[in-house]
């Protein structure tokens, strides 16, 4: 009996071929299991599949004396946020790293110039955002253990070079994402079978505007079928750039809350900074977590408030809010 393999199927038996880690190809075994069609033609590849898997999660579990291997794809995260870059040759993201942060990226007109991933920090306001240059991908081809990259960090950022063809760009990068499901949206799952989570929050942004052709952007917006927030800029467009930033910070859901000391001044130059929708308490926990349990009551300077109104610990948090916490 034939066994009628599909698409999604062999999109993850590719994405095992190309797994440098273990994790990765325990993900790319439980994605070809849950996608393999479930008939007598394909038992013995479903039973090899397990055992494979099987054998990887042994692995996995086991506990070796052997030096730790040095994985080049994994960035030691920093600043307020990680946001990494998604693109194929070219299409500009060294540019942004090298315009918005410190780091040594190589800008050249050739592709593959960036071979590891290259983090920077880029400064909005008052806090630090880590921003990280990949090598670019393809549609054949992305570097073994560059998937690790994307599993690690807050927000994934398409880049797409507006004066290069858009509609053979955006389906490289779509298609990565989704079959390596690194997407959180309402078309893909955020979780794994085991519940873990795997999908990321993702934007867009397009590059080289100065230089497109009439409907390059609006054809970028279609194609992400609204399912991102699209932004287009000219790396050398100082105001463009100003505008990328504020929209990488909104991106990322994140808030700065500036604690003041009861009888003192708040500290306004280094905030906690919290997930959208946090509470009194969840900033207690965050500045420590055994004084959190003496937590009695907070003071509040900031949105929708009246200065220094007491509030309890379930008040939710705005962006740069004051709060004077008290404990008993």
């Amino acid at each position: 009996m034939p066994a009628n393999l599909t698409p999604e199927y062999f999109k993850a038996e590719e994405w095992f071929r190309s797994a440098a880690t273990n994790d990765e190809k325990i993900l790319a075994l439980e994605r070809m299991l849950a996608v393999i069609p479930k008939h007598k033609g394909t038992d013995h590849m479903r039973a090899d599949l397990r055992r494979k898997l099987s054998k990887l999660r042994e692995v996995g579990s086991a506990k070796s004396s052997a030096a730790k291997h040095v994985d080049v794809f994994h960035v030691k995260r920093g600043g307020s946020g990680q946001i990494v870059l998604l693109g194929v040759p070219n299409s500009g993201k060294s540019t942004i790293v090298a315009a918005l942060t410190n780091a040594k990226v190589n800008v050249a007109d050739f592709p593959f110039a960036t071979g590891v991933p290259v983090p920077g920090m880029m400064q909005y306001e008052d806090i630090q955002i880590q921003l990280v240059d990949t090598p670019p991908i393809t549609a054949e081809h992305s570097a073994p253990g560059q998937v690790g990259t994307y599993r690690n960090c807050d927000l994934i950022v398409m880049v797409v070079d507006l004066s290069q063809d858009v509609e053979e760009q955006m389906p490289v990068l779509l298609d990565f994402l989704e079959t390596r499901r690194l997407l959180i949206d309402e078309q893909t799952p955020a979780l794994d079978e085991t519940g873990n989570m795997l999908g990321k929050k993702a934007s867009c942004v397009c590059t080289k505007s100065d230089i497109a052709e009439d409907g390059a952007f609006e054809k970028a917006k279609e194609l992400c079928s609204g399912r991102f927030n699209c932004i287009k800029v000219a790396a050398d467009n100082a105001e463009d750039m100003k505008r990328l930033v504020d929209a990488l910070f909104s991106e990322l859901g994140i808030i700065r809350i500036y604690s003041k000391p009861p009888g003192q001044k708040p500290d306004m130059k280094e905030p906690f900074t919290l997930p959208v929708g946090s509470t009194v308490m969840d900033l207690a926990q965050a500045i420590h977590r055994d004084l959190a349990e003496k937590f009695r009551y907070a003071r509040i300077w900031g949105t929708g408030v009246y200065d220094g109104q007491n509030c309890q610990r379930n008040h939710v948090l705005n962006d740069k809010d004051v709060i004077e916490l008290h404990f008993s």
